[in-house]
């Protein structure tokens, strides 16, 4: 019975496992940018303007040829009704409350699934507080990158729906935009699906609690080290070729799973993976720090966030891992859920690798 009891406790882990990254299968294959709405704001005067970047499908009434870009054709067809949709949607008044009058252009297009609005918006005498209220969300999209430019000063915030108000009047607090980086670098590691699978492959062949942090305080390093280049423009690859090696590094380390025993190397080995993998986000952080601003706020919290992030993955796999040894199974287990990482991430690499000869 003992044995009936813990073969079920390793089936049932191994069919949790099956489950989940059943799910991740049928992720986006370039996770680090579908799920992103990215605003420029710049306030000057009695006026303001913003470049808006957003996933087409949000405003998916005007795609009439459903090819995730809105064509000029398109944009002047059904102007009225994304006129009030982002009028509604992006809020923008003065110290009185009095929203300024506005008007959208259709800018040029810099995605294969995303549209660009250029959003104007003024007022009859010159600001002295201004209040932004972002809106245009949906249960896939939960969250905007913004860069707010006013004079010679620059925030950087994330509008998510709990926090979807700004209020500019002198400098914006640094707590908001540290919290805002924070949460953000969290959910990067609980929704980057394959920075997810990168980790867990890592993890999987097991080792005590210090070798284990290890692994990932290098691949925290690389992370933050190529991030921080990127986002100042220092370094710079194509996006298809990033997420193409990172879908490959999945490959490789849930290969090497089944037939290294030794994981001595695997410090520097995750540390290299870890430059290509902090390139995975960079280029959406830097088009929401193209000013500069504040950027080294932004950057500390967003990795502070991203470790938080990876230390509770380390700890919760560790434990997991722990459970299963000596139990008749686990490592038939270990071999099918690295069996079934190598699929996945061959998935992956022929999307994204299709992806950039489209």
């Amino acid at each position: 019975m003992r044995h009936l009891i813990r073969f079920l406790q390793v089936s049932c882990l191994g069919l949790l496992a099956t489950l989940w990254l059943g799910n991740i299968a049928i992720a986006p294959a370039a996770a680090h940018w579908a799920d992103l709405a990215v605003a420029d704001i710049i306030v000057a005067n009695a006026e303001a303007q913003i470049t808006l970047t957003v996933p087409t499908t949000l405003l998916a009434f005007a795609d009439e040829n459903g090819d995730n870009i809105l064509s000029q054709p398109e944009f002047d067809q059904h102007y009225a009704q994304l006129e009030q949709q982002l009028s509604r949607s992006i809020v923008l008044t003065n110290q009185t409350d009095t929203p300024g009058s506005f008007t959208v252009a259709l800018a040029a297009q810099l995605k294969q699934t995303h549209s660009t609005f250029l959003l104007q918006y003024q007022w009859p005498a010159p600001l002295q507080q201004l209040s932004i209220r972002y809106s245009l969300f949906s249960p896939e999209l939960d969250q905007c990158l913004a860069t707010i430019t006013q004079g010679n000063r620059t925030h950087n915030v994330v509008f998510t729906p709990e926090s979807n108000t700004v209020k500019l009047a002198g400098t914006l607090p640094w707590q908001q935009q540290f919290l805002s980086f924070l949460k953000l670098g969290v959910e990067h590691i609980f929704t980057g699906y394959d920075h997810i699978l990168f980790l867990v492959a890592l993890l999987l062949p097991g080792g005590n609690l210090s070798q284990l942090l290890k692994i990932v305080t290098a691949f925290t390093i690389a992370h933050s080290l190529t991030l921080t280049l990127a986002a100042l423009n220092i370094v710079t690859l194509p996006t298809a070729l990033v997420e193409s090696i990172i879908a490959l590094s999945i490959v490789y380390i849930a290969a090497e799973n089944l037939w290294r025993k030794q994981i001595g190397h695997r410090p520097w080995l995750t540390f290299g993976f870890g430059l290509i993998h902090g390139l995975g986000f960079a280029n959406i952080l830097r088009e929401l720090t193209q000013s500069q601003g504040n950027l080294l706020l932004s950057l500390a919290s967003f990795n502070l966030g991203v470790e938080i992030g990876q230390i509770s993955i380390v700890l919760l796999v560790f434990y997991g891992l722990r459970l299963l040894q000596k139990r008749r199974g686990e490592l038939a287990l270990r071999y099918g859920v690295s069996a079934l990482m190598i699929l996945m991430g061959s998935v992956w690499f022929a999307e994204r690798a299709l992806a950039a000869w489209l």
